[in-house]
This record gives C-alpha cells, sequence and structure tokens, in this order.
C-alpha cells in the first residue's frame, strides 16, 4: 500500500514538475466554506505558500481576498499563471520567501506543509505575517468511508492527516497560539481521463517510471469502467483545516 505521507514513500517534490498538467486537471479545489474558516470573511493580504497551480488560490480570489502565490517549480506556477493572470505569483520556498517582514494578515498552505522544514519555515512564515497574522493549513484528504473511495484507496493506497501530524509542530515552534481545528466535506465529480490525471498527480505515482507506473493507471480505469454511471464517479473527500494566530 502507498502512503503518500510517508517520506519514504512519497515521491521527491521536484515529482509534481512532470505532472503539473495533470495536477491541474485532475485535483479538487476547496470548499468556500472551508476557505472562510481558514481566512475569514473580511478581505485579507494573502500568501498562498507552495500554491502548485493555484487551487487554493483560486477559492481565495474568489472571495476577495488579494493574493501573493508562492511555487519553487516553474511548471506548477505556469499553470497558475494561466488560470491566474491577475494573481502575482513569484519563485520562492517556505524556508526563504522573497517577500517582505509583516506583509501579510494570513500564510496559507494547501497540500504542501508536510513537505516544508518546519525548523526552517515557520520563523519565515512568522518573519511574513503581521502582528496577529495567521497561519492556515488545509488538506483534501479522501474519504475511505466511502465505498468507491474505499476501492479507490485499495488501488494507490490511502492517505490522511491527523491533527498528531500539525499540532506538535506548531506548538513546538512557540511562534504561534492555540491551533484550532476544523473539517468539511465535500464531492468532486470526475470523468475517466480526470480520474487518471488525479492518480498521475500524486506524487508517489508521479516517481514512478512508466512501466511500473502503468499497471496502477490501468487498474484504476478498470475500476471507473466498473462502476461509473453515465455522469462518471464522485469522489468524497474530507478537507482538514488547521489555524493559529501568530504570537
Amino acid at each position: 500500500m502507498i502512503v503518500n505521507r510517508d517520506p519514504k514513500v512519497r515521491g521527491p517534490s521536484s515529482s509534481f514538475a512532470q505532472v503539473a498538467a495533470a495536477y491541474e486537471r485532475g485535483r479538487p479545489g476547496y470548499p468556500d466554506e472551508a476557505v472562510q474558516w481558514l481566512v475569514g470573511f473580511d478581505p485579507r493580504d494573502v500568501v498562498d505558500l507552495g500554491a502548485g497551480t493555484g487551487k487554493l488560490t483560486r477559492v481565495l480570489v474568489g472571495l476577495g481576498h488579494t493574493v501573493t502565490a508562492v511555487e519553487p517549480l516553474a511548471e506548477m506556477r505556469a499553470e497558475l499563471e494561466a488560470v491566474l493572470p491577475q494573481v502575482r505569483a513569484v519563485a520562492g520556498r517556505a524556508e526563504a520567501m522573497p517577500l517582505p517582514d509583516s506583509s501579510a494578515d494570513v500564510v496559507t498552505s494547501a497540500q504542501a506543509f508536510h513537505w516544508f522544514d518546519h525548523d526552517d519555515a515557520l520563523p519565515e512564515i512568522a518573519r511574513v505575517l503581521r502582528p496577529t497574522g495567521r497561519i492556515a493549513l488545509v488538506w483534501n484528504s479522501r474519504d475511505g468511508r466511502d465505498p468507491w473511495m474505499a476501492q479507490l484507496n485499495a488501488i494507490i493506497g490511502n492517505e490522511s492527516i491527523k491533527e498528531s501530524d500539525v499540532v506538535p509542530v506548531l506548538d513546538a515552534s512557540g511562534l504561534f497560539g492555540p491551533v484550532e481545528t476544523a473539517q468539511f466535506s465535500f464531492s468532486q465529480a470526475l470523468g475517466r481521463e480526470r480520474l487518471l490525471d488525479l492518480v498521475l498527480s500524486r506524487s508517489y505515482l508521479a516517481k514512478l517510471p512508466p512501466p511500473e507506473r502503468e499497471p496502477i493507471l490501468d487498474a484504476v480505469g478498470r475500476l471507473y469502467d466498473d462502476t461509473a454511471s453515465h455522469d462518471g464517479v464522485g469522489l468524497a473527500y474530507v478537507t482538514v483545516c488547521f489555524r493559529a494566530e501568530r504570537r
């Protein structure tokens, strides 16, 4: 079984470069209510860190926030810039953002915090935040309680994010106040090709050479063919959210 939070199994973060287009086509976005919980309702200056192709960025913009997207991979930034040409997108890492001190009300990170070197990234996030600014972390996790998603997980492996993956890390830094958590559920409708894009966009699959990758994609394709309706399939997700104020 493949578990993509396991650094011994997942591919390097650079593996996303070769599947950036599949990532954009197949990955889900984030529910508005989850993003509102993370960031707030009033317009804010937000840094979207590890922004990827802008899946979270576009929700932030749609809710009226001013967003600077920080993403180290040029291929991912190119996808973001094609979809959101009005957003400032800069090359940078969580550990070294090319941004001024106290320039953001919120620093968000979607599907990315587990890639960071936390000892360096958390002080850098605190540097960029204004006093009483907020760190806001979010993951979309496949909901294995759903029967169809359980079948997909049996092929490609499960993944989850737990409070123990985040809260102790933020607490140990001493840079942030109490961590609040919330969860939101949603479903993503996909056709066959977009489902295969979704699977290919996982780092643990992207890193594999084609002869090892194809049997997994073939198995997912058979699952789709055996179970999909004329509308495709619905993938059940839980959006797991964390927020904490800068001390």
